[in-house]
């Protein structure tokens, strides 16, 4: 979200004659609901929509600062048993995401309980941020948090998994003129990261 919306001024500017109507939504089934194009994380779910890949990000683990010096730093992910987690809750089940960790092939689940579940990205990253626990999240939306070192990966070498990101649009024919050239800007921010 945060890396589309800061590019969309330069898309507009591209293309001045275009109105873009830019909503966010967590949830699958209003997805495509008077939409020309979605963009979703996680494997598509079969259906008659036309689905492009933008990109893979890798799944981190990370901490603020102030918090690894409070609790120390785990070493492996079943040293998370002993922390406090900040857990995010899927859209589809309302369960939080299980936590997963891969290396060389290995999977390793973590049965993470906590005691504070959200379901808005910004609000769990600002938590995380604040030092409340550790959080596990795309590379792609922590990226601004890292560079400034407001956060910190851990457990880096635990972290294998890629998650992909998909464009939808629902015409099987050739799209409008302005689908195409949204999902080629989308596809063209996705390149750069």
């Amino acid at each position: 979200r945060m890396v589309l919306a800061a590019g969309l001024q330069r898309f507009l500017a591209r293309y001045p004659l275009l109105m873009l109507d830019f909503s966010t939504s967590n949830y699958r089934e209003e997805m495509m609901t008077g939409v020309d194009v979605a963009i979703r994380f996680g494997p598509p779910d079969a259906s008659s929509l036309i689905i492009r890949k933008l990109l893979e990000t890798p799944i981190l683990t990370v901490a603020a600062p102030a918090y690894l010096e409070r609790h120390g730093q785990p070493q492996s992910p079943h040293d998370l048993v002993h922390h406090e987690a900040l857990l995010f809750r899927d859209p589809q089940t309302g369960l939080p995401f299980p936590w997963e960790f891969l290396r060389g092939g290995e999977i390793v689940r973590v049965k993470i309980s906590s005691r504070l579940v959200l379901d808005d990205p910004s609000v769990a990253v600002t938590a995380c941020v604040a030092g409340q626990g550790i959080f596990q999240s795309l590379a792609i939306g922590l990226a601004p948090f890292l560079a400034r070192g407001d956060l910190v990966p851990i457990l880096r070498e635990w972290s294998e998994e890629l998650y992909p990101l998909y464009a939808y649009h629902p015409s099987r024919h050739l799209p409008p003129a302005k689908v195409r050239a949204f999902l080629d800007f989308i596809q063209e921010i996705a390149a750069s990261l």
